[in-house]
């Protein structure tokens, strides 16, 4: 046998994937590293190694960083495109839980980290409107609650406050404590400025 042929046959196969794939790969690595270090502070390259994907390939089924980054806020709330209760404990778990198994999301990450880029942080608060801040008003205000903007958004400002706390493990109970322990106090929390009436 030739010396190269069997040099060659010995050599792994890289491995190919279809368009769909490398897309799915690319916005998944991209949404976990914009949960974890925010926009500004993530590079195309990052993306590409996480995903093992050429970066170049962000631009061709994307467009740019920035597109792409808008893409991952699209899917945060195609998640669950339901209001969100922030006095509720199953679902404040179910939050919890995915964000133990697959990090924070960008939207909760633009709550407490502000981007640069004003229409990309535009974009962030759009979300973080609908599914949280703008549900959390109304309950204030269905409580007869004064300033219910504000308490609305002390609510938000805490359950991002303490998911990214929880998932950076600098404060040890509270990165430690089952996810079910965490949602029943924060819901008691959250409650006590929004609803009142609902703390147990």
């Amino acid at each position: 046998m030739n010396p190269t042929t069997a040099t060659q046959a010995s050599e792994p196969t890289p491995r190919r994937r279809n368009a769909a794939d490398s897309r799915e790969r690319l916005l998944r690595a991209a949404q976990e590293l914009f949960a974890e270090r925010g926009y500004e502070r993530t590079t195309v390259r990052e993306i590409g190694h996480r995903a093992e994907v050429d970066p170049a390939m962000i631009a061709r089924y994307f467009g740019s960083k920035a597109t792409l980054y808008l893409e991952t806020l699209r899917r945060d709330q195609a998640i669950d495109d339901e209001p969100f209760d922030l006095t509720d404990v199953t679902t404040i778990q179910a939050l919890l839980d995915r964000v133990g198994t697959r990090g924070t999301t960008p939207t909760l990450y633009a709550a407490a980290h502000p981007h640069e880029d004003t229409e990309l942080q535009a974009a962030a608060m759009d979300v973080l409107q609908r599914r949280m801040i703008s549900p959390s008003r109304r309950s204030a205000e269905q409580a007869d609650r004064d300033e219910p903007q504000l308490r609305a958004e002390i609510a938000t400002a805490a359950l991002a406050g303490i998911v990214l706390s929880r998932t950076s493990g600098t404060l040890g109970a509270l990165a430690a404590a089952p996810s079910a322990d965490v949602a029943k106090l924060v819901a008691e929390l959250i409650s006590s400025v929004l609803r009142p009436d609902r703390v147990a």
